[in-house]
């Protein structure tokens, strides 16, 4: 099978590389200065164990990856970007392609459904960046990530099995997984903290307000009758897998969204994690006003032009109580 990695950053970057270096069929779906780079001198993947520049074929859209039925489409760009994303896909190919969302956040999957028929949620949790045109950074020393993948909304295949199994031969931790949405759930409990993160750089009493943000979370969950993998799972899926390794010259800075901020973008996927509770809050008649409040960080971070860590965890929590008020 041939992978069509469409988006190219930190994780899809560092997929696409390590399943090249597998000797697996790749092509990268990129954009803008990022593909030039990449077209012209190679994607340089960096990781503990140095750095190595890779030739892999690069697009800047899926109707110039001449994509077939036998290919798999790995969406990796962030959420908000996905239904775009998935327009230009169903108009590139008549091919009933098998679609795996590589992506944080729960709402990808429902989104591919609707326009194609074999779509696959998978976990992710693999610490890499992207944070200049032409490189992606990875500290995972030992196996390079967890990518257990399943169909959605459950079960596996054979496709699945193959996915999983390239995706071990390439260094990675990867299972098929039939119930894969509880543990994408669990994902996003731990990604509730992004917004978070790029708002305070978790200084001041950040843990209290994480505590409000999960809190919150789990009533929603409970109260739409959402499964969620529980904290013991997760702990025993990650032991032994990977370990967090300085890459010298690449400090480890912070997840997607703090990447986001620091690149200036323009755009942030908040609404599709905190946001995500505050539609499930709203559904079911939970209150969420610590989500709500991260939620509305995020865009003032992003309007008025704010660098990461602009605020206080102390000034997080006042606003949240007067959210609550």
């Amino acid at each position: 099978m041939r992978f069509v990695i469409y988006g190219a950053g930190g994780i899809g970057g560092t997929i696409g590389a390590r399943l090249h270096q597998a000797g697996h069929d790749v092509v990268l779906i990129a954009r803008g200065e990022h593909a030039r780079v990449m077209r012209d001198q190679g994607l340089e993947l960096v990781s503990p164990a140095g750095a190595v520049r890779l030739n892999l074929p690069v697009v800047t859209h899926p109707r110039d990856a001449g994509i077939t039925g036998d290919d798999v489409v790995l969406l990796a760009m962030k959420s908000q970007h996905t239904a775009a994303a998935l327009e230009d896909l169903e108009r590139s190919t008549d091919a009933d392609v098998a679609v795996v969302c590589a992506q944080n956040g729960v709402a990808n999957e429902r989104m591919a459904l609707r326009r194609f028929g074999r779509v696959y949620g998978m976990l992710v949790h693999l610490p890499a960046s992207y944070l200049q045109p032409g490189q992606v950074v990875t500290h995972a020393a030992g196996r390079g990530g967890i990518l257990d993948t399943g169909c959605y909304p459950g079960g596996v295949d054979d496709a699945c099995r193959a996915i999983t199994g390239a995706l071990e031969a390439a260094g990675f931790s990867a299972r098929p997984e039939p119930a894969i949405m509880r543990l994408k759930y669990a994902k996003l409990l731990m990604n509730l903290g992004n917004a978070l993160q790029a708002a305070t750089e978790f200084r001041g009493d950040s843990a209290a307000v994480s505590r409000l943000l999960k809190r919150e979370a789990l009533a929603c969950f409970a109260a739409a009758g959402i499964d969620c993998a529980t904290v013991e799972e997760v702990e025993r899926r990650h032991e032994g897998v990977y370990r967090y390794e300085d890459v010298p010259g690449h400090p480890r800075g912070g997840g997607s969204s703090w990447q986001s901020v620091v690149r200036g973008t323009g755009n942030i996927e908040t609404d599709y994690l905190n946001g995500e509770i505050v539609l499930l809050g709203r559904l079911h008649g939970v209150p969420t006003p610590a989500n709500r409040v991260c939620q509305r960080l995020a865009w003032r971070i992003l309007r008025e032009g704010l660098a990461p860590g602009a605020f206080d965890a102390a000034d997080v929590l006042a606003w949240i109580d007067a959210e609550a008020g």
